[in-house]
């Protein structure tokens, strides 16, 4: 199952990162070039260190011209992010490129790499939730309280798991079919943002 690949290689991304909790650490991708294990490593690596830019950034007392920075930042960052989701829907595309949609074949919500995107958040989620219901220094009440939410997230985690290999079950056999659409974000662009082309 599809499903089951994502979850072993995010958690173990999230498990290699923070070995050395470092935002700038170089990926050191194990699995081959060509490979859909390859998209799903450096997908959830991305992920990761996009999840430690937004603690950076959140600290209060950062100077407000570093913290710009990091907003840019992490604005490159989610572009490099989306590229990948669209990446990784590009892969699906070709691998179901042969099959016949039935007559009645309808499309998804989402496509399959924006689900498994939600996916690969969903770890980082799971990873430090956990973290924080065993966190000793915290209070009983707070790890308790974070015990419950991550019951949630791991719940969270089998449905959209179930989903996943549900939804490319039935592109496979031709019930559901794939469009994708480019997200076409605005704010980076600068013949697209009034901010940028009224300073030209």
């Amino acid at each position: 199952m599809i499903s089951e690949i994502a979850n072993r290689i995010f958690n173990q991304v999230i498990t290699d990162y923070h070995e050395f909790d470092d935002i700038d650490h170089p990926v050191e991708n194990p699995y081959d070039a060509e490979s859909l294990e390859h998209l799903f490593y450096l997908k959830n690596w991305i992920d990761t260190a996009q999840w430690h830019m937004e603690d950076v950034v959140r600290n209060p007392q950062i100077d407000p011209v570093e913290g710009l920075s990091w907003k840019r930042r992490i604005d490159a960052q989610n572009q490099v992010r989306t590229d990948m989701v669209e990446f990784i829907d590009g892969y699906f595309l070709n691998l179901y490129q042969g099959i016949a949609a039935l007559p009645e074949a309808k499309i998804n919500t989402e496509s399959p790499a924006w689900a498994i995107d939600r996916l690969s958040i969903l770890a980082l989620k799971i990873y430090h939730m956990r973290e924080e219901a065993e966190r000793e220094t915290a209070s009983p009440e707070h790890r308790e309280q974070c015990q419950t939410k991550l019951n949630v997230l791991l719940s969270q985690r089998d449905d959209l798991s179930t989903s996943i290999d549900e939804l490319l079950a039935d592109i496979e056999a031709g019930k559901k079919y794939m469009k994708v659409y480019k997200q076409m974000k605005m704010y980076n662009d600068p013949s697209l943002n009034p901010v940028l082309y009224k300073k030209g």
